[in-house]
């Protein structure tokens, strides 16, 4: 008969009961938060009966049915443990439900994980663009970097990857847009890694919306949730979420070549058709638009009423239905680079003026009607709503900015369309 000289594990079969349940749970809370401590207490509010019982058979000390909240010190209940099971309360809690965690530890090599990353980012040629360690900062600061280290997702520094292979971050901004799949295989080798929702499209919008913010003087905010803000992000430095979603709508532009979407356009010009280009047709054929002279607006409506009124007679006229898209630049470009002149005009409030701010630098445009006297004779002409948003500046009429603030009213273009049609005709 053969004898075993080890111990035998003791029995909780009483810990294990209802009684004991919130007491051990309170206890592994507390000791998990403070790196297994047995200092201070911790306490149960509204005790049951079964609870009372044990807090006085555990202290000592006798606690009234009235009472509304029990403490009992970790050390009394480490000693009574140790006392009756030959275990005290860490190896006693590590027995029934598994090791402690050690959160202090775990916070230290959570904070000297993130310090790696940061280090690792920072070492970027972007760090010297002001934006980039702000943005650093914000995703530290609000734990976004602490999340991803803690589910083991590199997606901070693969962000890092693909603003580094931005066209218009590197500077190449003469360069056609890049397809998000084919910048995620580039900088990270999966062409599914910028899908939308996912965490390192989120990390790259929210360093771009600050890239964005930093560069025309808007307070830093959320990445867009509408997906026509999202793809001004991504097109604002180079890249395209889809190059046939991204359209341009043109009236009366003809082009110079001998591909079909060149035969397209002259043949929309002469019949005084709207015609829309995506970014797939002007980046597989060499569209040059013919007119010397192109007028631009920000609103449908416009070139609407120029094609109904005006037909093949009216001026080329290219419209940015808001925000320009990828498409749109890229025409407009090619349009500049030929040696055509653009005539650039959007709504009359805040979004507008930095559009068309943003089309005087990029593109040498020259505003169309959008000085101080026409704002105000809109203004005066009837409709207008409340402005919101950040202001923004008219570097070529500042008056035109004090305008707009000292009336607090944005006047949308169609309320020139008399005007527009004129300049068209």
């Amino acid at each position: 008969m053969s004898t075993d000289s080890r111990p035998t594990p003791p029995s909780y079969t009483e810990l294990r009961e209802e009684g004991w349940r919130r007491l051990l749970a309170a206890a592994r809370r507390r000791l998990e938060r403070t790196g297994g401590t047995l200092h201070g207490d911790i306490g149960l509010t509204s005790p049951t009966e079964a609870e009372r019982r044990i807090v006085i058979g555990v202290t000592g000390r006798y606690r009234p049915e009235t009472a509304r909240r029990l403490t009992i010190p970790l050390a009394d209940l480490d000693a009574y443990l140790h006392t009756r099971y030959g275990t005290g309360l860490l190896q006693t809690l590590g027995r029934l439900h598994g090791p402690l965690r050690d959160r202090p530890a775990e916070r230290a090599d959570e904070a000297a994980a993130g310090a790696r990353a940061l280090a690792a980012a920072q070492a970027s040629p972007l760090a010297d663009q002001g934006w980039y360690p702000a943005w650093l900062e914000r995703i530290a600061a609000d734990g976004t970097l602490t999340r991803l280290l803690r589910r083991g997702d590199a997606a901070q520094l693969r962000a890092v990857r693909v603003l580094e292979k931005l066209p218009g971050i590197r500077g190449d901004a003469g360069r056609s847009p890049l397809p998000l799949p084919v910048l995620a295989e580039w900088a990270t080798g999966d062409t599914k890694a910028l899908l939308p929702g996912g965490p390192l499209e989120q990390l790259v919008l929210r360093a771009l919306a600050q890239r964005t913010a930093a560069g025309d003087g808007q307070p830093v905010g959320a990445v867009p949730r509408d997906r026509a803000g999202r793809r001004a992000l991504w097109e604002s430095a180079g890249a395209v979420a889809d190059d046939l979603a991204s359209q341009v709508l043109v009236l009366n532009i003809g082009a110079r070549g001998d591909d079909v979407v060149c035969d397209w356009l002259r043949d929309a010009a002469g019949f005084g058709i709207p015609f829309r280009l995506t970014l797939h047709q002007l980046t597989t054929a060499a569209v040059v638009p013919a007119a010397r002279e192109i007028h631009v607006c920000e609103n449908p409506a416009v070139l609407r009423a120029a094609a109904a009124e005006l037909e093949d007679r009216a001026a080329a006229l290219v419209c940015t239905e808001g925000i320009p898209s990828a498409a749109c630049h890229k025409l407009l470009a090619a349009a500049v680079r030929s040696g055509a002149r653009l005539h650039w005009r959007a709504d009359f409030d805040w979004t507008g003026l930095r559009i068309t701010a943003a089309a005087v630098a990029r593109h040498g445009a020259r505003p169309w009607r959008m000085s101080t006297a026409d704002y105000r004779s809109a203004l005066a002409g009837g409709e207008s709503t409340p402005l919101t948003g950040p202001p923004a500046p008219t570097p070529w009429d500042p008056d035109l900015a004090s305008a707009l603030r000292a009336s607090g009213r944005a006047v949308m273009e169609e309320r020139l369309l008399t005007a527009l049609l004129s300049d068209l005709g």
